[in-house]
């Protein structure tokens, strides 16, 4: 199968996952962490690419269309659950951020579950390729800028010790997950709505 460059750009960010995976689970010291952020926001600049090169030179297909968000869900989801882990295996885990994260990646998992299953149904019952829409690319852009923070938190604190203080309640990754968290149930309700017609009970 020939790809174009935008669909090489969405294969080499499903790549980089594991790889991702691998560097943050390898270690808990600050270089794996350094490592896996470079990693994730390099990942996460081949999605922006990927897309604009694709609208420009009109190389939009629906390979891209249904590999794009699932290679976005696979990088997002994958390093939700290392930052999760690292929460709930910290020396002094954080008693706000911990739980709020736990029950925010749930969340993610779900709606995730629930668009992936339209996008299904729909595809299979009347041939549409569910692309996503504005407010479901918003929410990859929050839970992007979330797994960000929460990597690069801990790095500033370890490098600024002024800052240590607030170590144990991570002020910018509780807000981030926050705001996270309101756009992914959103735009998970606006796809539900959306496409609630092609969901047919008798069929």
């Amino acid at each position: 199968m020939k790809l174009n460059l935008p669909n090489k750009l969405t294969v080499l960010r499903l790549i980089l996952v594991p790889i991702f995976v691998v560097v943050m689970m390898a270690s808990d010291a600050l270089w794996a962490t350094c490592v896996g952020l470079f990693l994730f926001i390099f990942a996460s600049l081949t999605d922006m690419w990927d897309g604009k090169i694709a609208r420009k030179h009109n190389l939009i297909t629906d390979f891209g269309k249904f590999m794009d968000p699932l290679a976005d869900k696979f990088m997002v989801i994958g390093a939700q659950f290392i930052i999760l882990y690292r929460a709930m295996t910290a020396e002094v885990p954080s008693k706000i951020f911990t739980p709020l994260f736990f029950w925010a990646l749930l969340i993610v998992v779900f709606r995730e579950l629930a668009v992936t299953s339209i996008r299904l149904v729909v595809s299979g019952s009347s041939g549409i390729v569910v692309a996503a829409n504005m407010l479901g690319k918003i929410k990859t852009c929050t839970q992007i800028a979330c797994v960000i923070c929460c990597l690069a938190e801990p790095v500033i604190y370890a490098y600024i010790p002024a800052l240590n203080s607030w170590g144990e309640i991570l002020p910018v990754s509780i807000a981030t997950t926050a705001l996270m968290l309101i756009f992914t149930v959103w735009s998970g309700l606006n796809y539900i709505l959306s496409y609630w017609k092609y969901l047919d009970p008798e069929k």
